[in-house]
């Protein structure tokens, strides 16, 4: 082969290779193209991703948490209580609020007295004004049956609700009248062996009235109703529920300690004092126990005058300020 041929050769050559590589170049360029085109597609895919409101996960409202006595008084998480109305009836307790009655007048005039006191004008002089002791001068007098009477009387109310406290630790009878049992109470909830409130008050059959029980018996009860425990239990139940009247049970005055540790607690003292029973050198001395800084009823029980509107069983109410 001639020196023109070889040369011919391989330019020839060269050009296939310019050839070649043009069209490697070409095609590369495209598949750089490609590529260009699907990271712009998936970065607008995954920008639209990012910008596309996520799916939204229907919840219930969060619940707020409440302290342990607000949860104490909504009606739906307390536990019920079902009382035999026709028996309270007959053994004479007011439980039928389309009866009118003698009974029924006298603790309606003693009501509208502790209504007054704890939500009137005196309400702004009184510490925890609505909050009621039911107390007497010796036992079987009449103050369970009458802390009972009063609250079912209040619990007619068209707007009050009423939590009856069995307070009376030492000799507790509100369950028994009432006819039911339960385990836990105040002196659990005083000693710590629950925390919330709604463990020891009870719904009932009876609308607007709701029970706290005394529980276990303990040789420190004393002790206990004077504890930090007792006065923040009175400060919650007073000021959370300040549209609320709340009454405690409580033993008698006379040789007994528990009540006076209660009366630094409440607004108002009632004294249940049985007619031609009580002596009156009794009754002053259980009065001069009370807190004299609150107010001081007097209810006279087993009443036999005839002559006024409170015939039978009279019940009144004198306020000593």
């Amino acid at each position: 082969m001639s020196i023109i041929e070889k040369a011919l050769a391989k330019k020839k050559q060269r050009a296939a290779e310019t050839i070649a590589e043009h069209q490697h170049k070409a095609t590369q360029s495209v598949d750089i193209e490609s590529d260009r085109n699907l990271n712009k597609s998936a970065a607008v895919q995954s920008t639209e991703t990012a910008i596309s409101p996520a799916p939204v996960k229907q919840t219930k409202p969060e619940s707020h948490a409440t302290p342990a006595v607000d949860k104490a008084h909504h009606s739906s998480e307390l536990q019920s209580l079902t009382f035999d109305l026709y028996k309270l009836k007959q053994q004479g307790y007011l439980v039928d609020s389309n009866e009118r009655s003698n009974t029924h007048e006298e603790f309606r005039f003693v009501k509208r007295r502790v209504l007054k006191t704890a939500f009137g004008p005196l309400k702004d002089t009184l510490t925890h004004s609505n909050l009621v002791l039911v107390t007497s001068t010796l036992s079987n007098e009449g103050k369970t049956f009458t802390a009972m009477n009063l609250a079912l009387s209040i619990a007619m109310e068209q707007e009050k609700t009423v939590l009856l406290v069995d307070a009376d630790v030492l000799n507790p009878s509100v369950c028994n009248e009432f006819g039911v049992q339960v385990q836990a109470g105040l002196i659990d909830y005083l000693l710590g062996k629950t925390s919330s409130l709604k463990e020891i008050i009870y719904n009932t059959n009876i609308p607007n009235l709701r029970l706290m029980p005394a529980g276990r018996k303990h040789h420190l009860t004393s002790e206990l109703l004077a504890s930090e425990r007792m006065e923040s239990l009175a400060n919650e139940l007073a000021e959370r529920y300040s549209d609320r009247v709340i009454i405690f049970d409580a033993p008698p005055l006379l040789g007994i300690n528990e009540t006076q540790a209660l009366t630094s607690f409440v607004g108002q003292q009632l004294v249940v004092v049985e007619e031609n029973k009580t002596p009156l050198h009794s009754l002053e001395s259980a009065i001069s126990l009370l807190n004299q800084d609150r107010a001081i009823g007097l209810v006279l029980n087993k009443s036999v005058q005839t002559k006024n509107l409170y015939a039978g069983y009279g019940y009144q109410y004198a306020e000593n300020q």
